[in-house]
């Protein structure tokens, strides 16, 4: 059956029916849907990619509100992933879309990793989850983006996109590249990350749940920076593909 690509018709004008096709034969899978990754996964859908898979085991806390997209005073305690998967179907109800509510955890990476997806967009904050999904990803030659620490910074101009060698000033990046380095992966990894210096008194030690021992501070725009940014990346590298 040929998808309705009519409500896309103005980014077809920018990029041209061919490379709009190719988003439409897409397969995205976006892990993790706090303040990055819902952003990440909407400018995804919305750029017209056609299968999606999506990746939360968390609920919405009152705290997500002041940066996560699907966090307001009505969804406290309800599914990040179910809600995210109803705004996506909202966009485009031809998206072919697999919801996955569980957190990234070793034994069931291998499994989830097995379809042939043509992009990975990890939007994880913990250390473990993360490690890996970017090493899975390594091992099975996928094109991968890795958002860096959006904590504790402010100034959206700064981020840029390089390859995790070439990363400063970034906390969460330095210690994502020392744990990857006992693997013997030292760059090959595309990320998005700021050089902003971080206002370490924002810090927090949080009760270690979910891979997660402390955090930052956030402010409401710059993790939905990240997300439009590795969105990007997605978008740009999927339509230049062969």
């Amino acid at each position: 059956m040929m998808k309705d690509t009519s409500w896309l018709s103005r980014t077809e004008l920018l990029i041209g029916k061919d490379k709009l096709q190719k988003l439409v034969n897409s397969h995205v899978l976006v892990v993790g849907m706090g303040g990055v990754g819902s952003f990440a996964a909407e400018f995804i859908c919305r750029s017209g990619v056609g299968a999606m898979t999506i990746v939360d085991g968390d609920v919405v806390d009152p705290s997500n509100r002041n940066r996560q997209l699907p966090a307001l005073a009505t969804t406290h305690g309800q599914s990040k992933a179910d809600l995210m998967a109803e705004r996506l179907l909202a966009i485009n109800p031809e998206l072919q879309l697999k919801v996955i509510k569980a957190f990234i955890r070793p034994e069931a990476v291998a499994e989830m990793m097995a379809p042939d997806y043509d992009y990975v967009v990890d939007a994880i904050d913990s250390v473990s989850p993360k490690l890996t999904l970017i090493r899975a990803a390594y091992a099975r030659n996928l094109r991968l983006v890795s958002s860096m620490g959006a904590g504790a910074k402010l100034d959206p101009t700064r981020l840029q996109v390089t390859d995790i060698s070439k990363t400063y000033n970034c906390p969460f990046a330095q210690h994502i590249r020392k744990q990857l380095k006992k693997y013997d992966i030292r760059n090959g990894i595309k990320v998005v990350f700021s050089p902003e210096e971080p206002i370490k008194e924002s810090l927090m030690y949080t009760d270690g749940s979910n891979f997660k021992k402390s955090a930052y501070g956030t402010i409401s725009y710059l993790p939905a920076t990240f997300g439009a940014t590795a969105a990007s990346v997605v978008i740009r590298d999927l339509m230049e593909q062969d």
